[in-house]
């Protein structure tokens, strides 16, 4: 095997390598173990949350850090079970330890199975959120799911953290910026030569 095929089968390796490293870091495994932005609304039923702040970080996606605060803020919710969008559900974020609360969304039945929280100014200041999610049931109406009684569920997140891109994000960047070089690498003569003869000089 000559140099220049080293130098290709590595590069494609790290081309590889990067490609997989970045799907993981966008939920690219199975399973709710490996996707942080789940959690149980019920036992073995599960909503899926994603936080965006498209003013200050366009394309960027959050779940458990917001970078920044005082800037228009959404929050995505996506049912990932039929039976939420027959049932009355609320939505509210509070700002902790103190309890204020900074949004809300009064119960309702949200038949697309999404539902968006838009917060224009954000949050007001860094810190700790609460996100809560409950069921409220129907006037009239109880099943051994509720019991006739409102179920709220909630998880955190922190704002404020000054993370200007999440590591899935700067995986991705990474990778785009390779493949962009390893194209070039391909089609352009002088730039193929001159990257084999770094890579001679190190394996010589």
């Amino acid at each position: 095997m000559n140099k220049t095929q080293l130098v290709r089968k590595g590069l494609l390796g790290l081309l590889g390598t990067l490609f997989t490293a970045t799907a993981m870091a966008h939920g690219g495994a199975a399973g709710t173990d490996t996707d942080q932005c789940k959690f149980e609304l019920e036992p073995n039923h599960w909503i899926h949350y994603t936080a965006y702040q498209p003013v200050a970080y366009p394309a960027e996606e959050f779940c458990g850090k917001l970078p920044a605060t005082d800037t228009k803020t959404q929050l995505v919710f996506d049912y990932q079970d039929m039976k939420y969008r027959d049932m009355l559900v609320e939505f509210e974020v509070t700002k902790e330890p103190e309890g204020k609360q900074v949004f809300f969304l009064p119960s309702a039945k949200h038949k697309k199975g999404t539902i968006n929280l838009d917060l224009p100014n954000g949050v007001p200041e860094p810190g700790q959120y609460l996100i809560h999610i409950t069921l409220v049931p129907e006037e009239g109406k109880t099943d051994n799911r509720v019991q006739g009684q409102r179920l709220d569920v909630h998880m955190g997140f922190k704002a404020g953290t000054g993370e200007a891109t999440s590591k899935g994000s700067m995986l991705l960047y990474g990778f785009l910026v390779f493949a962009g070089l390893y194209a070039v690498y391909l089609s352009n003569a002088g730039f193929k030569r001159k990257v084999n003869e770094i890579f001679g000089k190190i394996i010589d």
